[in-house]
């Protein structure tokens, strides 16, 4: 154990590794959830919107990083990532973006009745019921992946300039 500014620290196991059964159902469940949300019409920068900013919430480094660039792979802009955490102040996201991270949010912190009524009437305004299922499928997956790294503390590497 050693001691940082925020006190101790104590080793990690990396939970995916001393229990791979555990991570493959969870990887499994990630590979069905990309599969709904593909049939129920959502984009993949729209899903990598919601994993980053349910990964903000939940201060996943390790998620944030992995998203980030998946998301500019799949063609999201620099701006609207740099933006992502006050997406309600812009007005750079569409009103089907803003249902979707507004109900990937309330999947995050479901402890608040009239934050979800809100979400969900906002979705159901802007998202068809299969997309409101797939937003909240993407949600509650990556709320799933953050758990694991942030547990774990998966460590995030420095990538050189690409």
């Amino acid at each position: 154990m050693s001691d940082t500014a925020a006190g101790p620290v104590s080793k990690r196991v990396f939970i995916d590794k001393q229990s791979p059964k555990a991570y493959h159902a969870l990887t499994e469940t990630a590979e069905a959830v990309r599969a709904v949300a593909a049939d129920a019409g959502l984009d993949r920068t729209l899903v990598e919107l919601i994993n980053l900013r349910v990964s903000q919430v939940n201060g996943c480094a390790y998620c944030l990083d992995v998203h980030t660039r998946a998301a500019l792979r799949a063609g999201e802009t620099t701006q609207r990532l740099g933006v992502l955490a006050a997406w309600r102040d812009t007005e750079l996201f569409t009103a089907r973006e803003r249902a979707a991270l507004a109900l990937a949010e309330a999947a995050t912190e479901p402890a608040n009745a009239a934050v979800q009524e809100s979400a969900y009437a906002a979705a159901h305004q802007a998202l068809t019921d299969d997309e409101i299922s797939a937003v909240i499928w993407v949600a509650i997956t990556i709320n799933a992946f953050n758990r694991v790294s942030i547990m774990s503390k998966h460590p995030v590497r420095l990538i050189p300039h690409q």
